[in-house]
């Protein structure tokens, strides 16, 4: 069974980049079965997908987080990583990486908290 945990800062200042890394265990990110998310949840809202990258490598991005956000990833690692630039107080969520199969997330980390404040 594939785990995936994120890891990264708690707290992120206003202008600053958010860095996350999420580290896959129990399977391989270049397996072509599957692709590989970022999704948060800002507090009272609803979940909100970020972006993918395949097991290729390639990537794609909502277009309202498009100019913010890069995803990247070590294979050698087995991680991938999100970075969010520019934060502001609204980018404040719990952030998640999944597991996607056939363009649904399949398997969840627990989510971290990131807090945008000065």
């Amino acid at each position: 069974q594939v785990q995936l945990q994120e890891s990264g800062p708690g707290l992120v200042k206003p202008s600053q980049t958010l860095s996350l890394t999420c580290t896959v265990s129990g399977g391989s990110i270049t397996n072509s079965n599957y692709a590989w998310n970022w999704i948060r949840q800002p507090p009272g809202k609803g979940l909100e997908w970020m972006g993918v990258i395949a097991a290729d490598g390639s990537t794609d991005y909502s277009p309202s987080l498009k100019s913010r956000t890069s995803i990247s990833r070590d294979t050698s690692k087995n991680q991938f990583s999100l970075q969010l630039r520019s934060v502001t107080p609204e980018d404040t969520a719990v952030y998640y990486c999944t597991k996607q199969s056939y363009r649904v997330p399949v398997d969840w980390g627990q989510g971290t908290q990131v807090t945008v404040s000065s």
